[in-house]
């Protein structure tokens, strides 16, 4: 009987020529005006339908309130007034995301649509270098994914300032 060799899936690849694992990661595809924006899955914990906003006194104008999710008072801003857009206009679409910080209370963002679910590699994601453009310093990279461009958010960017209040 012939010798039967053992190897690693690292090797058996190199022997095939295929490409290495690039890191990938998972992105949240949302649409903001003309523009997707991606949001990193990992700092996404929920989802959900255009509820009732409760206006909150003197506050920047694109944090619109607050929400109630299973008992927990959810601050919620605008996604779109806080990176310059006009204002949205909400329709059935419109959508909250709840997203969780490491050791920060959650908060809550709105955008016109969410679209799909996307996983990128480091191969088809761009860094961007910043420019006094307001909306480029929330930019992590572009990702290309099925001949479309999607601009990744850099979640932390976002938050930063209302994290500092």
């Amino acid at each position: 009987m012939d010798e039967i060799k053992v190897m690693d899936e690292q090797m058996r690849n190199e022997s095939l020529n295929r490409p290495r694992e690039h890191d990938t990661t998972q992105y949240i595809v949302t649409q903001l005006g003309e523009e997707q924006y991606g949001i990193d899955i990992k700092y996404i914990s929920n989802i959900l339908r255009m509820q009732k906003i409760t206006r909150v006194p003197k506050v920047h104008s694109y944090i619109k309130g607050v929400i109630n999710v299973r008992g927990e008072v959810i601050p919620t801003i605008s996604l779109r007034l806080k990176m310059g857009l006009p204002e949205e206009e909400i329709t059935k679409k419109s959508r909250i995301i709840i997203l969780k910080l490491e050791q920060h209370e959650s908060i809550g963002v709105l955008v016109d649509e969410v679209k799909e679910v996307v996983t990128l590699d480091d191969e088809h994601v761009e860094k961007v270098s910043y420019d006094k453009d307001d909306k480029a310093k929330f930019l992590s990279g572009v990702g290309k994914y099925d001949g479309k461009l999607i601009s990744l958010l850099d979640i932390t960017s976002v938050l930063a300032e209302h994290m500092e209040i």
